[in-house]
């Protein structure tokens, strides 16, 4: 099982906000006490949000609750421009990979055993196609302008 989650390090922002808010409180504890809520709700976001990969499917995990995707279910993944990447459900559904950004989309292909076609490989077929499809007419056309110089 792989467990694809936010990087830890993101523990700093929360150290971060906490001295912002903290500077708040110091000034003002009566009204601003909630401000210290603030680094705690981030950190728990952060412990929260993850999806695992298993033999079973995908379990997705956010603040709000949970959810299981068998294989069967998914049909395949896309990479919005700005987010998190999105399954594409049996039943036309879409739904948001929690912790799955285009940097962990190669985790992700790599945990699914093949379950998920790898993205990256099929662009680099496709661009040593492109290149031998080129490489040969380059070579058709050389071969032909020679052909036209000998018959001279």
């Amino acid at each position: 099982m792989k467990v694809i989650r936010i990087p830890q390090t993101t523990y700093l922002a929360v150290v971060v906000l906490f001295f912002c808010v903290f500077f708040f409180f110091a000034g003002w504890p009566i009204g601003l006490w909630w401000l210290l809520l603030l680094p705690f709700g981030v950190a728990w976001w952060i412990e929260r949000t993850q999806t695992r990969v298993s033999e079973a499917g995908l379990d997705l995990r956010t603040v709000r609750g949970s959810r299981h995707i068998d294989w069967a279910e998914l049909k395949g993944v896309s990479v919005p421009k700005r987010g998190y990447v999105r399954a594409h459900l049996s039943d036309d559904s879409q739904v948001k990979l929690p912790a799955v950004g285009y940097d962990r989309l190669r985790d992700l292909i790599e945990a699914s055993q093949g379950r998920i076609p790898d993205l990256f490989a099929a662009a680099r077929d496709a661009e040593v196609r492109e290149y031998e499809e080129r490489k040969a007419a380059e070579a058709a056309a050389a071969a032909e302008s020679d052909e036209a110089d000998t018959s001279k």
